[in-house]
């Protein structure tokens, strides 16, 4: 079986990654401080990664990594998970 180099959407569309996500949801009366971060990344074969991370503040918190064939694809998805984020209360920083 041979392999083929295919080059990311991010090179061959001359566009820069986008930048990723960082919200936050703090409540002192309730003890809350947590954190939720969206970022995509270019994988080895080609396409795009949406790595999604979160936990508490000043924790290691959990990591979650979805594949996508494609930047729009990728995109829709950050988008999806950002609107249920904002709808729960986390704001951006």
């Amino acid at each position: 079986m041979r392999w083929t180099w295919r080059p990311s959407a991010w090179q061959t569309d001359d566009m820069q990654a986008p930048d990723p996500i960082h919200l936050t949801r703090t409540d002192p009366a309730c003890n809350m401080a947590r954190f939720y971060h969206l970022e995509l990344q270019p994988d080895l074969f080609g396409g795009i990664r949406l790595v999604r991370s979160w936990g508490r503040i000043g924790g290691s918190g959990e990591v979650r990594q979805s594949w996508f064939p494609s930047l729009l694809e990728a995109e829709g998805a950050r988008g999806g998970w950002l609107r249920r984020k904002l709808a729960r209360g986390y704001m951006t920083d």
